[in-house]
């Protein structure tokens, strides 16, 4: 029984999935990150990055994957994001399910090492992990104790119904970390929606418009930035309403340190022209 034990525990450590389908873009972009994406054999419609992955077969979008399309691929692992109902019918039917949580950046962390040991490919996730750590102590200090807000999606109106990063996100981790506050505070952690009133309570420092998809909806810079300016905020009068237009900006991957960077840019931007002004 104890040699038993040994085989078994020698087994799980050096496995690897070879047939994975990766049900998320998140999930497709850290497998290629960690150089192990000759194991994918299908991802979702808008797994995008790297171009590479649209070469790969798709079985739908996050909320409404092709159970057929699944089946018939044959796979050893489905990697998905917290969707219980499909993952209890693929376990059902037999097929193996690996469930991530990406809300926090602990989570997204945890994620990427969890990814690399299923893909035999800890040393990687290790290194992806560290560049993250490196990119957030670059944003530390810059400027310290500013309300900052994150911003959601493409508003050209702010009179109700505007999305923004609650506590329970890694934007807002990023802010705590960089020596600031999310100018959004609550105990509740469901999406919050705001108002124009809700907004001008909340005042922040800074607001950045996270709009990657601005092209697609043929909306410019200028009409995002200009209904903001006639808010009667802290942004407004120093000039701090900032755009991050790139497809990163939602996705929470090996990318993130991408974000970190336009973060930090926006950060030393602040000091640079409102601080030491």
């Amino acid at each position: 029984m104890k040699y038993l034990l040994i085989v078994l525990f020698l087994f799980s450590n050096v496995f690897s999935y070879e047939r994975i389908v990766a049900l998320s873009p998140s999930i497709n972009e850290i497998i290629y990150a960690l150089d192990a994406d000759d194991k994918i054999i299908a991802n979702t419609t808008y797994s995008l990055y790297p171009k590479k992955s649209t070469e790969k077969k798709q079985v739908g979008g996050y909320f409404s994957p092709n159970l057929e399309k699944i089946i018939s691929l044959n796979p050893d692992l489905v990697i998905m994001q917290k969707h219980y109902k499909f993952m209890t019918k693929l376990n059902k039917l037999g097929i193996k399910t690996h469930v991530v949580n990406i809300d926090n950046l602990k989570n997204i962390k945890k994620t990427i090492y969890d990814i690399g040991h299923l893909v035999s490919k800890e040393k990687k996730a290790q290194a992806v992990i560290n560049n993250i750590n490196i990119a957030l102590n670059k944003t530390k200090n810059i400027i310290k104790d500013k309300k900052i807000l994150f911003v959601i999606g493409h508003n050209t109106s702010l009179v109700k119904r505007v999305f923004i990063s609650g506590n329970n996100l890694y934007f807002d981790d990023i802010i705590n970390i960089s020596g600031n506050t999310n100018a959004y505070q609550s105990e509740v952690k469901s999406q919050p929606v705001v108002n124009y009133e809700n907004l001008i309570a909340l005042n922040p420092h800074i607001v950045i418009l996270l709009s990657p998809y601005i092209k697609e909806n043929n909306t410019n810079k200028k009409d995002l930035i200009s209904p903001w300016m006639d808010l009667p905020i802290n942004a407004s009068k120093t000039n701090s309403i900032y755009i991050i237009d790139k497809k990163y900006s939602g996705i929470p991957s090996d990318r993130i340190i991408y974000f970190l960077d336009d973060f930090k840019n926006i950060l030393e931007d602040y000091k640079n022209n409102v601080e030491n002004k």
